[in-house]
């Protein structure tokens, strides 16, 4: 057995997680996109040969734990040829959703394979039959925009026009595409000269030991934490709001010693729409409820991930098969999968889970033929066993940020009419849940919109007696003062002078009022 200190691992787990945050300042500074410069919708890690994943930078929960998914299809596809890039999007061989395009590097030091480095970001706009490319009548994935298979995309640092050709056709804005994949591939870039330079410094050899070795420590780790929580099985259900109908998602998951489980067994076939969910995304959302309830500090690598094991039937919402559409699968199934393990886990560690957050993106998208716009807008975080929630963040599997008023009106023909706390929209409790947010925008130009939101009819749940946060609720009002209620999920048009508010939900409080 390779023997490691404290102090050396500890040191390498920082420098590899340095690497992965340089490797997102090198996307966000470079790319095109405000939805990547400027909301940081976008995510970069490190792996190791085998494809698992070595560090990833505090990005976006839903990329960073599906991601290892988008280096086992390349290396299934292609290996792990030097001087080479590959691109992927297709959900169901290593993406998630059409709009997140994530281009893989392998890593080499003297000829010799020692590692991957990734980077996943949101396009604005993949084509598809609306601006946006998540138009909600979709019930086919390539209703949603063009679909990329595991590609070869940079050979000796150029694009392949095999794939950027078709790629740059199919959106409404290809100069900014071709901006934001030149970023990506600059992230890949920065990302795989430190980690050769870190290889190389140390030997290929010490690398692997010391790479391995951090892999066990994150084992070891998550395993105390899952053994010291009470064995049994904890089961909970919550749904997804589909047209009229509400949508279950149920887990059982059970705890036995060090190992953890769950089961989605319970949930849903999957529909006629895109609200469902890839394994991958499954998988994410599994693992980020974990941490949570057991201790976020343990280090964020495959390893850690090891003694969690998913049952995801085929078919269902939470293991949808091609040839479903997926785009609010991956933004909004996936806030419910991670409420659904949260809320089972809850009884297993009452005092580490919060009461439910908003449990939404409330996506917006707005564009023409000469203009894509993408935000994801805040609400309230789930009151926790020791504070209330904080009010108009970004909750459960995401962790973007705010898109500035002043860059959203100088790109866009649209101004924000309003931008304030949704006061009160939180759950009462012991602790309140956090207020969500009140945003109301204007056009100026006719455009197409998409909204794709949930917890507009099922609100987020309290904890230990807590009351639910308020729903959301989106309207269109219309120059002359009609208001007209819409669905969370809907495409329309709109002309100028016409006004859009969304008002995003609360979280849920935690604990009985006194």
């Amino acid at each position: 057995m390779v023997s490691v200190d404290p102090v050396t691992l500890e040191v390498a787990r920082n420098q590899l997680a340095a690497i992965a945050d340089e490797m997102g300042v090198v996307l966000r500074r470079t790319a095109y996109s405000p939805n990547i410069k400027e909301r940081a919708d976008c995510s970069a890690a490190v792996f190791v040969p085998s494809g698992e994943m070595l560090a990833q930078a505090e990005h976006i929960p839903v990329h960073l734990g599906s991601m290892p998914a988008s280096v086992a299809a390349v290396l299934a596809a292609f290996g792990a040829e030097p001087g080479v890039q590959y691109a992927v999007n297709d959900p169901y061989h290593g993406g998630t959703h059409l709009n997140d395009l994530t281009l893989v590097r392998p890593v080499h030091v003297s000829g010799e394979h020692i590692g991957w480095v990734a980077n996943r970001a949101h396009h604005a706009d993949v084509g598809g039959e609306a601006p946006g490319s998540m138009p909600a009548h979709a019930v086919r994935v390539d209703q949603e925009g063009i679909i990329v298979p595991p590609a070869l995309a940079v050979e000796g640092g150029s694009w392949l026009e095999e794939f950027t050709a078709p790629f740059l056709a199919a959106t409404r804005t290809p100069a900014e595409r071709l901006g934001d994949l030149s970023a990506q591939l600059g992230a890949n870039e920065a990302g795989a000269a430190r980690l050769g330079e870190l290889a190389a410094r140390v030997g290929t050899r010490r690398f692997a030991e010391v790479t391995g070795a951090l892999l066990d420590y994150g084992e070891r780790r998550m395993r105390a934490a899952v053994g010291a929580l009470p064995d049994g099985s904890y089961r909970f259900e919550d749904v997804m709001e589909w047209e009229e109908e509400d949508v279950p998602i149920a887990v059982a998951v059970t705890i036995e010693g060090d190992e953890l489980t769950a089961d989605f067994s319970g949930t849903a076939r999957q529909v006629e729409g895109n609200i469902n969910a890839v394994e991958a995304v499954t998988r994410s959302c599994l693992y980020f409820a974990v941490r949570v309830a057991t201790d976020p500090e343990i280090p964020a690598n495959g390893g850690c991930y090891r003694p969690v094991h998913l049952t995801a039937p085929e078919g269902t919402l939470v293991n949808a098969r091609p040839p479903a559409a997926v785009a609010a699968g991956n933004v909004e199934t996936s806030q419910r999968i991670a409420d659904v393990v949260l809320g089972a886990l809850a009884a297993a560690a009452p005092g580490q889970v919060p009461a439910a957050g908003q449990g939404t993106m409330n996506n917006i998208l707005v564009g023409s033929d000469d203009f894509a716009y993408y935000e994801t807008v805040a609400g309230g975080q789930g009151a926790r066993p020791t504070r209330r929630g904080q009010s108009g963040i970004h909750t459960g599997m995401t962790n973007t940020k705010n898109t500035p008023v002043e860059s959203l009106e100088a790109h866009y023909p649209f101004r924000i009419r309003r931008y304030t706390l949704r006061r009160g929209s939180g759950g009462d409790g012991a602790f309140a849940g956090g207020d969500g947010i009140e945003r109301e925008i204007e056009f100026t130009a006719p455009a197409t919109v998409s909204l794709m939101g949930e917890r507009r009819r099922v609100p987020p749940w309290g904890l230990a007696g807590g009351g639910p946060g308020a729903c959301g609720e989106d309207w269109l009002i219309r120059p002359g003062g009609g208001h007209e209620r819409l669905p969370g999920k809907a495409t329309f048009e709109v002309e100028p002078g016409d006004r859009l508010l969304v008002l995003t939900p609360g979280g849920g409080g935690w604990g009985v009022s006194r």
